[in-house]
């Protein structure tokens, strides 16, 4: 089975709003208080708004058909945007093993979606 394009995308947008909820969830967290109402905040609700985009994206994509052994790989790729955002918003260090584990699982991703002749 060839997986669609569009497929394909939508897991890629799938991977960075789940990146971005990651975010939300722990600025919010940050934010929340002492107090149980503070899980109400507005970073909360909206990482629980960016994860609920994550499953239509998922839906969509699936819609359309494609290999999971294909899709779930490109997922995966939610841990290289959610480092890229915590060098962003938190200054964390990203060190040369970071990068290997990067691009191995990019490299992973490429060989996951490669069909045997």
């Amino acid at each position: 089975m060839k997986t669609p394009l569009f497929s394909i995308l939508c897991f890629v947008a799938a991977s960075v709003l789940g990146a971005a909820g990651q975010f939300l969830y722990k600025s919010g967290a940050e934010r929340a208080g002492s107090s149980w109402t503070g899980y109400f905040n507005a970073r909360l609700l909206v990482g629980v708004a960016a994860y609920i985009g994550v499953m239509v994206l998922f839906i969509a994509a699936f819609k359309r058909g494609g290999a999971l052994s294909v899709l779930y790989p490109v997922y995966a790729s939610t841990f290289i945007w959610a480092a890229l955002i915590g060098w962003a918003a938190y200054g964390e260090v990203i060190r040369p093993v970071n990068v290997a584990g990067m691009a191995l699982l990019v490299a992973g991703m490429y060989l996951m979606g490669v069909k045997p002749s």
